[in-house]
């Protein structure tokens, strides 16, 4: 009876794992938080290139001895082999490519990065199509960790590119309204973007900007993601690109990101 017993255990969990192989999807992305759930684990959001953003669940990952440990932190960037339940995800390994380590050493990189996270998983959806807005988070805190680029021109950049990915990008080679591409402008968030002289009588938040400035907005706006952190500008055009992203950020971005208002008390 014993033996019989024994063949029916082996079986049940031999069909168990085949179901679990069935449902077991390798998916390459980058933790974007994590939140402990009970004693042991820890709740992930990962963006991922093939399934967008999702929720997974990272068993026994608060343990010391986790292989999880180091896998599931924010930053993490690698391929997550992952169990596909009826409701959720479960992580089962991680094979990560790059930690991002750099910006433990630099405390005000790091919450320009926590920052940069924040506003993708505001911005991002499960099962959609992602791809573009993980490689401008890679990209970017790639640049994050290059000493030869402001942190504060790439935030700008970052702002203005992630609002161009999600359809969102001000209209800053033409007049909003009429299309006039020759005549002087100026740029109104509100609006939408450029607005030239004869139609800009009701505009109530125009700014006079610098050439330099809209050919940066320009560049970034149709540049590749690849080559986007390729360039630096004056005091003058950093300072005229954060007053036009944060305004931008006011008209389109309902939310107030916390690693911000901590990153606005170290700079």
């Amino acid at each position: 009876m014993k033996r019989i017993q024994d063949r029916y255990s082996r079986a049940y969990r031999n069909r168990a794992a085949e179901r679990n192989n069935v449902n077991q999807i390798v998916l390459t992305g980058m933790v974007l938080s994590t939140m402990p759930v009970g004693e042991y684990d820890r709740r992930v959001v990962i963006l991922t290139r093939e399934q967008g953003k999702i929720s997974a669940f990272a068993r026994g990952a608060r343990r010391p001895n986790s292989p999880l440990v180091g896998a599931v932190n924010p930053f993490a960037f690698g391929e997550f082999t992952v169990y596909a339940g009826r409701t959720s995800y479960t992580i089962q390994s991680a094979s990560i490519s790059n930690y991002f380590a750099e910006l433990r050493e630099d405390m005000t990189g790091a919450y320009y990065g926590f920052y940069f996270l924040e506003f993708a998983d505001y911005y991002t959806k499960e099962a959609n199509d992602e791809r573009e807005m993980l490689k401008l988070l890679y990209q970017t805190l790639r640049a994050l960790i290059n000493p030869n680029i402001p942190d504060r021109l790439i935030r700008y950049i970052y702002e203005l590119k992630a609002l161009t990915v999600n359809g969102q990008a001000p209209q800053v080679f033409q007049c909003v309204i009429c299309g006039e591409r020759d005549r002087p402008a100026v740029f109104s968030a509100a609006k939408g973007g450029l607005v030239c002289r004869e139609c800009a009588g009701d505009v109530t938040d125009k700014m006079v900007l610098d050439n330099s400035t809209l050919y940066s907005m320009q560049y970034i706006e149709s540049s590749t993601i690849e080559k986007l952190y390729t360039f630096n500008v004056t005091e003058k055009v950093l300072n005229e690109l954060g007053k036009v992203t944060e305004r931008l950020i006011e008209v389109y971005v309902d939310k107030r990101f916390k690693s911000l208002e901590i990153l606005e008390t170290l700079v």
